[in-house]
């Protein structure tokens, strides 16, 4: 049985203060959905965790199984077993996706084995093939995008994974099929999932144990999956007055996981 535990989790981005104090506790095989209004801080939260060099960290603490992962590169997140399937998953020219997975797992699989679990995994989620061997993420519909990134987290198998708006750009087949897909690794694979969303029809296959509704950069309220069908309904008005300013955009050009020469690209 695994575990992550953030406390106290504040952080800013462009002096601002975003996160302003979340406390969450995921165990292993659990779903807990996050829930909330645009500039909540939602995606704000799943990056700090993942570690984006745009946002400061000002307290608080991010563990896995009591390994302390704030100050830690992305890199080293992902090896204590965290994984981000981002919203807008960035592009990089000149690495297939095969080779990304095969170099992310070179010293626990061989690369037969990756290639093979590759495979199983895109044709559980209709993914081309061939895309396997194309540049990661680039010139992929949204669809396609979201598949990928699906794809990975099944083969890399972490610990836990931040899933950042998986419903977006998936047509209802599509999320039916990659939603089911992760459900099945919270209960084979013990996979702990934090899954960001507005709505609640990620959860017609992704069946949620906690519900948290999330505004003005911390958790307001949680509860059972009932809460996001109350969501549904009421919409997110009784947590208007908690909502900041819009928030400030992080830079779109750097690399999300730490990229070292990013700052030539600003």
């Amino acid at each position: 049985m695994s575990e992550l535990v953030i406390e106290g989790l504040r952080a800013a981005v462009g002096g601002r203060e975003i996160i302003t104090g979340v406390d969450l506790e995921v165990a292993s095989g659990e779903v807990h959905a996050v829930m909330g209004p645009n500039g909540s801080g939602k995606s704000t939260l799943a990056r700090v965790i993942a570690g984006h060099p745009d946002y400061e960290v000002l307290g608080g603490s991010v563990r896995i199984d009591g390994t302390e992962l704030l100050g830690l590169p992305a890199w080293k997140r992902a090896e204590a077993g965290l994984f981000l399937a981002m919203q807008h998953p960035i592009e990089v020219p000149g690495v297939s996706l095969n080779d990304a997975l095969t170099e992310s797992v070179c010293t626990t699989s061989n690369a037969d084995v990756i290639a093979s679990r590759m495979l199983a995994e895109a044709d559980l989620m209709a993914f081309d093939a061939q895309l396997l061997q194309r540049p990661l993420n680039v010139d992929l519909s949204g669809g396609e995008h979201k598949r990928n990134e699906a794809l990975q987290l099944c083969v890399l198998e972490p610990k836990f994974a931040i899933v950042d708006e998986l419903d977006s750009g998936l047509d209802v087949d599509a999320l039916r099929m990659v939603s089911r897909r992760i459900e099945e690794a919270t209960e084979h694979d013990e996979l702990g999932v934090v899954a960001i969303t507005h709505y609640s029809r990620l959860f017609e296959q992704l069946r949620p144990d906690v519900v948290h509704i999330f505004a003005g950069g911390r958790i307001q309220e949680s509860g059972g999956p009932e809460l996001a069908d109350l969501l549904e309904a009421e919409g997110y008005e009784r947590w208007a007055d908690a909502q900041p300013d819009p928030e400030p955009a992080a830079n779109p050009f750097r690399d999300p996981f730490g990229d070292p020469f990013a700052d030539l690209l600003t």
